[in-house]
């Protein structure tokens, strides 16, 4: 016996002989996963967004740049950095922590101890110094991570990991640009030795200005909400879906049958019966589908499972790289088919053996391959010249993607089905499934019970007594450094433990005879 597996993970026995019965069951695997992933993405407004549905620190600094389509996923944030207000200069270097800091600064040049941090030259006590902000102040109050993470910004500038003496030349002329702009606009007033100084620093300043400001935002209750609420969304809207695109089939087969069923049509049939026959097949369909309220059931929690998965991934990937709209929908895509095959592998709901439980696994993953593969093929279309015709596009779309689809699934699923190799193998895998092991375990605790009764039998005095003479024997054999010795020792030890030689009457005469045998008992 074979077993199929359909959309959503469901598995049904099937003659692996009788290529019609498969090829149905296979019918049945495209239509759910192309109603699903081509048909109530729409319908259901599933649109992936650049970037997923959290925003991220990561994500929002891309927002303006040149080509980025970045755009904030709560309004509220949005709002939030157009209320930051505008930069003041003086707000932020009249600080309590930069005026601490710079009074220090101040203490170290009298001393004569102080150094200019970018050329490490000695500054001496007459010279003119700056405290300079390694990020500038202007930068670290327009970064959109810094106002997502709701921290003020003269309070990260003058963090003393941000804080340098310098010359004022230096200071002066870099302002507000980044150590990259200014170095490359000054770098050549400057030695190889300063430039990597001075890029040694603004790396540290910036990782642990990263580090602040990640560890802020991404353990705050605002994050946690807005994570939450985007992973209820999509485990919502991928519970309709799988649900939704479950009945959709039945309807489908419903159609088909009674077209089938009464495909000798009238020829004067008018177009009233034929809409009448859609109807009914509808309704059978819909019939069809309240008595597998169960499987719906399922479906709507796998989908659920899946959607808040892909979600929550997609969100923890967003705070390292930015992810594609076409990463988004090929994640949702892939959790479908993993949850799927998880539910197999672990609660194995149709007691399958390992062979053909591993065949069920393998024929979820590569449908949810296939449709991810599909759905990929849409998303290239559509940023094509042909993609983004009207209407046209559209079409075009989903035909290739439906048709690469159909193709590799029809494929796959076939070749695992009928390949001589993996029915083998899987004969073989289901020769050492888990009621073998099972039994084998049983037995094995069986013997061992049996051989704790006969140690329990035992005589512990005497068993000790002969482990200690034995412990002897064995020491005294080490010591012994000739055969006549060894000859004479183990004869003693026979004698006194009353053990039977394994020869009879003289060892020399015994040995003499070829036919005799030395016995061991």
């Amino acid at each position: 016996m074979n077993y199929t597996a359909v959309a959503g993970g469901t598995t049904v026995p099937t003659t692996g002989n009788n290529f019609n019965d498969i090829f149905k069951q296979y019918e049945r695997v495209l239509v759910e996963s192309l109603v699903t992933a081509f048909g109530l993405d729409a319908i259901l407004q599933q649109h992936d967004q650049l970037g997923g549905d959290v925003d991220t620190i990561h994500n929002v600094r891309q927002i303006g740049k040149d080509g980025s389509e970045m755009q904030y996923k709560n309004a509220g944030n949005l709002a939030a950095y157009e209320c930051r207000g505008d930069y003041d200069s003086h707000a932020y270097h009249s600080h309590p922590e930069y005026i601490r800091i710079n009074r220090g600064i101040s203490e170290q040049k009298k001393a004569g101890t102080l150094t200019d941090a970018y050329t490490g030259e000695r500054i001496a006590p007459n010279e003119k110094t700056d405290l300079d902000h390694i990020i500038s102040a202007k930068e670290i109050h327009d970064d959109r991570g810094r106002v997502l993470a709701g921290i003020e910004g003269a309070e990260l500038a003058n963090k003393e990991s941000n804080l340098r003496a310098t010359n004022p030349h230096t200071n002066r002329t870099k302002k507000a640009k980044t150590m990259d702009e200014f170095l490359e606009q000054r770098g050549d007033e400057y030695t190889p030795e300063q430039i990597e100084r001075m890029k040694r620093l603004d790396s540290q300043s910036r990782e642990t200005y990263n580090h602040t400001i990640e560890k802020e935002y991404y353990t705050s209750p605002k994050f946690q909400k807005d994570m939450a609420a985007a992973a209820g969304k999509v485990g919502a809207r991928m519970a309709a879906r799988q649900a939704i695109g479950f009945v959709f089939a039945e309807i489908w087969f419903a159609v088909k049958a009674e077209f089938q069923f009464n495909h000798k049509m009238d020829t004067d049939s008018d177009f009233g019966q034929f809409v009448q026959k859609i109807g009914n097949g509808i309704k059978t369909g819909f019939e069809n589908a309240k008595s597998k309220y169960k499987e719906i059931l399922q479906k709507t929690l796998d989908g659920a499972v899946s959607g808040v998965l892909a979600s929550v991934t997609t969100t923890i990937a967003n705070i390292f790289f930015t992810t594609s709209k076409n990463v988004v929908t090929l994640i949702r895509q892939v959790y479908a088919s993993f949850v799927e095959a998880v539910k197999v592998l672990v609660l194995n709901p149709d007691d399958l053996p390992l062979g053909d439980k591993l065949r069920a696994v393998a024929k979820i993953i590569s449908t949810g391959a296939s449709v991810a593969v599909g759905v990929a093929v849409n998303l290239a279309i559509a940023e094509t010249p042909l993609g983004k015709i009207p209407v046209i596009g559209d079409i075009v779309q989903t035909f290739c993607g439906t048709l690469v689809t159909g193709i590799m699934s029809c494929t796959l699923l076939m070749f695992f089905d009928r390949s001589k190799v993996v029915n083998q193998l899987v004969e073989l895998l289901n020769t050492y499934s888990m009621h073998n092991v099972v039994e084998y375990f049983k037995e094995v605790g069986v013997a061992l019970e049996k051989y704790a009764a006969e140690l329990m039998k035992l005589d512990a005095a005497k068993f000790s007594e002969e482990t200690k003479r034995f412990s002897a024997l064995t020491s005294k054999i080490d010591s012994i450094s000739s055969d006549r010795e060894m000859n004479e020792t183990l004869k003693r030890f026979y004698a006194e433990t009353g053990l039977p030689t394994p020869w009879k009457g003289d060892f020399n005469t015994f040995m003499g005879n070829r036919n005799n045998r030395l016995v061991f008992e």
